[in-house]
């Protein structure tokens, strides 16, 4: 939501965990919502990334998969990528931004005024 998607929880028995319409091409994707696991003796974060059987999530399942990294007293990032089938993402401290779209946590309000705004603007021509 801070970056302009506009995002629906499943009250359904879902493989995936939300539905986020992409802002700028109105696209809408599955997302599977997992924990970054941190791995100081790798300096690495991991996402395992298996359903209730232990499986990978195919591509059907989820479209992308969003990583939350949470240590105590930091604000948490969110990550997502890309589901390509695996069981595990890993990822290396340092490259982590590079390899995987951080979503900033923070607020950004012209960005929701300009989608607040074309969504406006898309409900008026519909009604017409």
């Amino acid at each position: 939501m801070a970056n302009g998607w506009t995002v629906s929880k499943t009250e359904t028995d879902e493989a995936y965990d939300l539905i986020g319409e992409d802002p700028l091409n109105g696209r809408t994707y599955k997302f599977q919502v997992k924990t970054i696991l941190h791995r100081p003796d790798r300096k690495s974060f991991v996402i395992q990334s298996k359903n209730g059987q232990g499986e990978a999530y195919t591509k059907a399942q989820a479209d992308y998969i969003a990583g939350v990294l949470a240590t105590d007293g930091e604000i948490p990032r969110v990550f997502y990528f890309e589901n390509t089938g695996q069981k595990e993402y890993w990822s290396i401290e340092s490259t982590a931004a590079k390899r995987w779209i951080e979503l900033p946590i923070a607020l950004d309000r012209s960005t929701l005024t300009a989608v607040g705004r074309a969504n406006e603007s898309k409900t008026e021509k519909a009604a017409i």
